[in-house]
């Protein structure tokens, strides 16, 4: 009567585990959206726990074949030889719940990491945005347009380790077709928007740097201008000092 239970018992361990294997790992997953990928990942767990949970009805069935074969051999070994099949199958299904878990949760890793460096990007982008804004309709003066440019220069030097993160990261998780399309679409957004905001910013840097140089080939001819006026000055100052005559006076002193 035990040797008749504990091969239910067995045949019961093996049907739990190929219910186990169609529900957990032979059904074709799609992520579209977060929501389901984030689903898909708790799901994995808690498959991964109810089957790791089964261990010990395994070692328990196990031992009980065990003690069978020592006190009934005959009986024992044909036990002994399902259980063997029984302890490959469990063993082979652990390892494929645990290989799935553990890529589902490396996937929505890889998500969240990607929405973190499009978080950072997209600050710096509006930080772009708003140093651009702030070179319009600057004042004439030498200080401000050196200072604007000096702004606007300081956040272009931005690194472009975060933007080559995101397009691999992006690439990795479309090639493998999961939220292709939301990331996607969050990934052409950004790239319009860097391109168009990188390209205004280059153009206005162009503009201050020739309009911070004509200002101040500009400031070089007036300090020349004022320099040679001082000097004319001076010496019209002594002409006049000395009572000399207009007509004696160098042509450009006349």
């Amino acid at each position: 009567e035990k040797a008749v239970n504990l091969k239910k018992d067995l045949a019961e361990m093996q049907e739990w585990m190929t219910q186990a294997e169609e529900e957990y790992l032979e059904k074709d997953f799609e992520y579209k959206s977060p929501e389901e990928l984030e689903n898909a990942v708790e799901e994995m767990k808690r498959a991964k726990e109810d089957v790791l949970q089964k261990e010990v009805r395994v070692k328990i069935l196990k031992d009980n074949i065990k003690m069978l074969a020592a006190k009934v051999p005959s009986s024992g070994q044909d036990l002994a030889t399902e259980l063997n099949v029984v302890l490959e199958n469990y063993q082979l299904l652990c390892n494929r719940i645990r290989g799935k878990c553990h890529t589902l949760e490396e996937v929505w890793s890889c998500w969240i990491e990607l929405l973190q460096y499009l978080d950072l990007e997209t600050a710096w982008l509006n930080n772009l945005e708003e140093r651009v804004q702030m070179t319009e309709n600057l004042p004439d003066k030498l200080d401000a347009v050196s200072d604007a440019l000096e702004a606007l220069e300081s956040v272009l030097r931005h690194p472009a380790d975060n933007r080559t993160q995101i397009r691999e990261l992006g690439q990795t998780l479309i090639d493998g077709g999961i939220l292709d399309d939301i990331i996607s679409e969050k990934l052409e957004a950004f790239n319009a928007r860097y391109e168009e905001l990188s390209h205004l910013a280059v153009s206005r840097q162009i503009a201050l740097e020739q309009q911070l140089q004509t200002m101040r080939e500009t400031d070089h001819m007036l300090q020349v201008l004022q320099e040679n006026l001082a000097e004319l000055d001076r010496q019209l100052t002594s002409y006049l000092t000395d009572r000399v005559d207009a007509f004696q006076m160098p042509q450009e002193a006349q």
